[in-house]
């Protein structure tokens, strides 16, 4: 697991892999992030599936109760069947994009 903090945004990255044991990870230290917006990097995992990623989905609820973003950066993936409960992009970039537009929208009060 790398993490990587730039500004209000943290960029969690799996290093190994392992999807299970990655959101056991994450789950586990996520009251050290709950302050930050947080982007879940699993771009490299080939064997990804809709399954792994509604794993997130407490963390994602979570972090919207706090006001803050939860995006996960994935490829290969039919973004058309994912959760609507999950913000799920194919960049880090749109991923950035994503959480601006969303700090822009609670600054508002949208």
């Amino acid at each position: 697991m790398k993490v990587d903090q730039k500004g209000h945004t943290v960029t969690i990255k799996d290093t190994q892999g392992d999807v299970n044991s990655f959101l056991e990870k994450v789950t586990q230290q996520i009251k050290t992030f709950e302050k930050h917006n947080i982007i879940i990097d699993l771009s490299s995992d080939t064997a990804l599936t809709e399954n792994d990623l509604k794993l997130f989905l407490p963390l994602s609820k979570q972090q919207k109760k706090a006001k803050k973003s939860f995006v996960i950066v994935a490829s290969d993936l039919d973004f058309n069947a994912i959760s609507d409960k999950l913000l799920v992009v194919p960049s880090l970039l749109e991923a950035h994009d994503i959480i601006e537009m969303e700090e822009i929208e609670r600054d508002l009060g949208f």
